[in-house]
């Protein structure tokens, strides 16, 4: 779950306002921006009761009303709360049977790896090597979970200060599955 999106000029920004059509709260979460959308649904920062901020996704509601879908996201969110990493954004929170399912992770304040190129170019050396260590490090734990990611790419990596976060789980299948 991004917490950045790019802009029409090329440079990214973090928090859009919420629209007209979009909620206010979501399972007693108060929404504070938005944060972006994608094909599943909308993304929005709330925080916990303790001020922890979070990334909530909310899934469209055509995919909430499909029993397969369903099903698939509720199994796919179970795998998600398996894998616990430095380099990992973490579940929070869920509903997989609600009238509109969601999910939310620990909200994780950097760009993506897709918007830092846009914006700033290549990486220098020295940053795609610890780049690349903490993506093997998420990717060992996510595997360990049993997990295979299937959607790795650089708008699913975000840049946190102390490291890189593998995020978006949502197309993932555990490994034994068929």
């Amino acid at each position: 779950m991004s917490g950045q999106q790019p802009s029409r000029g090329g440079a990214p920004h973090v928090f859009q306002p919420l629209a007209a059509d979009d909620p206010t709260t979501i399972a007693g979460y108060r929404l504070a921006a938005k944060l972006g959308a994608g094909g599943m649904g909308k993304v929005y920062l709330s925080y916990t009761p303790g001020g922890r901020p979070v990334a909530i996704k909310v899934i469209r509601p055509e995919f909430g009303e499909d029993a397969e879908f369903r099903r698939r996201f509720a199994q796919e969110v179970q795998s998600a709360q398996r894998v616990q990493g430095l380099f990992t954004a973490p579940v929070i929170d869920a509903d997989t049977d609600g009238a509109q399912p969601w999910l939310a992770t620990a909200y994780v304040p950097g760009p993506s790896l897709a918007d830092s190129v846009v914006a700033h170019g290549a990486l220098p050396v020295e940053a795609v090597l610890l780049l690349i260590a903490g993506m093997a490090e998420a990717l060992h734990v996510i595997h360990g979970a049993g997990i295979v990611h299937r959607d790795l790419k650089p708008s699913n990596v975000l840049l946190a200060a102390d490291g890189p976060r593998v995020i978006d789980f949502g197309i993932a299948y555990a490994a034994d599955a068929t």
